[in-house]
């Protein structure tokens, strides 16, 4: 099972253009990274810039507006993620335990929907992309 770690820093929402952790916070991240990879649990993983270098895209009545970050009504923002594959949701948030997040910092453990996981209806819409079935059925076997 494929599991999303969703790092959410509190005060991120309000972070300006450019601001980065500190060295000795992104050393203490890089030895848990480094404990995921070694264990084979890690898929991937990425920081991501303060929302103020963002935007988000709504689509009230059907068409896109575009507004620039920072977003004043945000009240939780992701800084980051970790994608891992593990045999259950309790051995994510063991792993999701072990972070050196400090006391401003939550971790939101997401189970990864699987094509598998989707009703026939569903599976058969989706069958009309045979290239993305190919990668999601690769996903589930690794």
């Amino acid at each position: 099972m494929r599991f999303m770690m969703l790092m959410i820093p509190k005060g991120y929402e309000q972070a300006n253009p450019g601001t980065m952790p500190d060295a000795k916070a992104v050393a203490a991240m890089m030895k848990y990274n480094e404990s995921l990879q070694k264990a084979g649990v890690l898929l991937a993983l990425d920081g991501l810039h303060p929302p103020s270098m963002g935007a988000r895209i709504s689509f009230s009545g059907g068409k896109p507006r575009v507004t620039d970050g920072p977003f004043a009504e945000a009240k939780e923002v992701l800084g980051g993620y970790w994608m891992i594959q593990v045999k259950s949701k309790e051995e994510a948030v063991e792993w999701a335990k072990r972070c050196p997040a400090s006391d401003n910092e939550v971790i939101e453990v997401r189970r990864v929907q699987e094509f598998s996981d989707f009703p026939a209806d569903v599976q058969e819409a989706a069958a009309k992309f045979p290239e993305l079935q190919a990668r999601s059925k690769q996903r589930q076997e690794s």
